[in-house]
């Protein structure tokens, strides 16, 4: 992929935007194959998304943008419909996203870190939703933006400024700040990998899908019939790592007892 490059390290994928001379800003291409990134990773426990360069993503290409100045009604819907698909393929992601934003992150730039389940900045990073400035608005990303930054949205979509990271976090946009992030990324994983990759993956569904009463009770009782938390709680209680059948393992360890 021109714009991507993708690694993977064990159990962990790794999804850098490669356009750094662009600033990493979208145009239909890099649109189409981070759809494609993601829409199947695998059995990878966790994925990081990165920027190359000075900036993780400064939004629109400005060549892709003067290339919509004439597309009809039509085409401009087909357009907002891929970059959406892109969005909601990222935050639909089985696999727990961990977003590492430092520079620019305007635009659909700020729409990634929201994707994400996890975005970390960088001090120095820069955020906004600037589509008010060009007689637009963030209407595709919205709801992804939404849910985590809530009524701020009421400022910063309105005036499209520009806004550092400490307000980034205190509006909910991003959970975290790190003088080094790569260290800061790697803290997140080593959490990840010490939990279940079933029960991981199953969170996530929860806090998507929310489900209510009777569901979730099935939902608990389910995991915990399963394998994987048969073994992980086997696993605590005997004061050991637990197993999976890969020969990886996860879990916490009980304090050991103290003698009678």
């Amino acid at each position: 992929m021109a714009g991507l490059k993708i690694e993977r390290n064990g159990h962990v994928l790794r999804v850098t935007l490669a356009r750094a001379e662009r600033r990493n800003a979208f145009d239909a291409a890099l649109i189409a194959e981070l759809t494609e990134a993601f829409t199947d990773v695998g059995d990878a426990r966790a994925v990081v998304l990165a920027g190359e360069g000075q900036s993780f993503c400064a939004g629109a290409d400005v060549d892709w943008q003067r290339s919509a100045i004439d597309l009809s009604y039509e085409e401009n819907v087909e357009d907002a419909l891929r970059l959406y698909r892109m969005c909601e393929t990222i935050d639909h992601c089985p696999a727990p996203v961990i977003a590492r934003v430092h520079g620019y992150a305007l635009g659909g730039g700020s729409g990634l870190a929201a994707c994400a389940d996890v975005a970390i900045a960088a001090p120095d990073a820069v955020f906004g939703f600037s589509e008010v400035k060009l007689g637009i608005i963030p209407a595709v990303i919205s709801p992804f933006v939404l849910p985590k930054i809530g009524a701020h949205a009421r400022r910063y979509f309105l005036t499209g400024e520009r806004f550092d990271a400490e307000t980034a976090l205190r509006i909910g946009l991003i959970e975290e700040i790190a003088d080094d992030l790569d260290a800061a990324v790697d803290r997140v994983l080593s959490e990840l990998l010490t939990a279940g990759p079933e029960a991981v993956r199953e969170a996530k569904r929860l806090i998507r899908e929310r489900p209510a009463g009777d569901e979730t009770a099935q939902i608990a009782a389910r995991l915990r019939a399963g394998d994987e938390g048969q073994e992980g709680l086997r696993a605590f209680l005997e004061g050991r790592s637990a197993r999976l059948p890969d020969g990886s393992e996860f879990g916490v360890h009980l304090p050991p007892r103290k003698p009678e």
